[in-house]
C-alpha cells in the first residue's frame, strides 16, 4: 500500500482475468526491483463483470510463474493463500473485480489496453463527481508504439508471451516517466 501522498496506478481489461493482472504483476515486480514498490499503490480491474470473482486464466498465471513476475495484495502467487494452484503451480487469492467509481476518485493513473477499454472507463468517469484519474492506454507508454494490447484469452501461450512482452515495454517507461 502507497503511502499517503503515495502514487496509484489501476491497470483494466475486459476481464480481470488476463491482461490487467499481467500488467499489475510486471509493475509490482519493476517498482520492488527499483525500491519504489511503498510508493505505489497498484490493482488490476476489469470494464465488464463476466468474470467477477474468478481466478487468473492459468496461461497467465504460467507466464507470471515463468518470469517469477508475482502481484501482492490481492493477487498472484503470494505464500499462504488459496490454492488455486493446486491444479497450474500457482497459489493465487486474486479475483477479478469490475473497476468501481471509487477508483476514479482514488487512483491517480487508470491505464487500459484497448480502444474499448478506454471508452467504457470514459463513460463510467463521466458519471462521477470527484474523478481524478488520468485515464489513458497503458500502450501509450510502448517505446516500439504498438498502442493496444491484444487480448489473449482465445489465443494460446504465445499470445501471453506477447502481452508480457509488451507490458513489460510499456510499464517501464511508466515507472520512470512517474519515479
Amino acid at each position: 500500500m502507497a503511502a499517503a501522498g503515495g502514487k496509484s496506478v489501476l491497470f483494466v481489461c475486459l476481464g480481470n482475468i488476463c491482461r490487467s493482472p499481467i500488467a499489475e504483476a510486471v509493475f509490482r515486480k519493476m517498482a520492488t526491483e527499483s525500491g519504489a514498490v511503498d510508493q505505489w499503490r497498484i490493482d488490476s480491474a476489469a470494464t465488464s463483470t463476466y468474470e467477477i470473482g474468478n481466478p487468473p486464466d492459468h496461461r497467465g498465471a504460467a507466464c507470471m510463474k515463468k518470469h517469477h513476475a508475482r502481484a501482492g495484495a490481492r493477487a498472484w502467487a503470494r505464500p499462504g493463500t488459496l490454492a488455486y494452484g493446486t491444479k497450474h503451480g500457482i497459489e493465487t487469492d486474486h479475483r477479478a473485480r469490475q473497476v468501481t467509481k471509487e477508483d476514479f476518485a482514488t487512483f491517480e493513473y487508470i491505464l487500459c489496453m484497448d480502444e474499448s477499454n478506454l471508452r467504457d472507463l470514459k463513460k463510467k468517469a463521466n458519471g462521477v463527481n470527484n474523478c481524478k484519474a488520468k485515464i489513458e492506454l497503458l500502450g501509450s507508454y510502448d517505446p516500439e508504439k504498438q498502442l493496444h494490447i491484444q487480448d489473449p484469452y482465445y489465443g494460446n501461450e504465445q499470445d501471453f508471451e506477447k502481452v508480457y512482452e509488451q507490458c513489460v515495454r510499456c510499464c517501464r517507461v511508466f515507472l520512470e516517466r512517474n519515479s
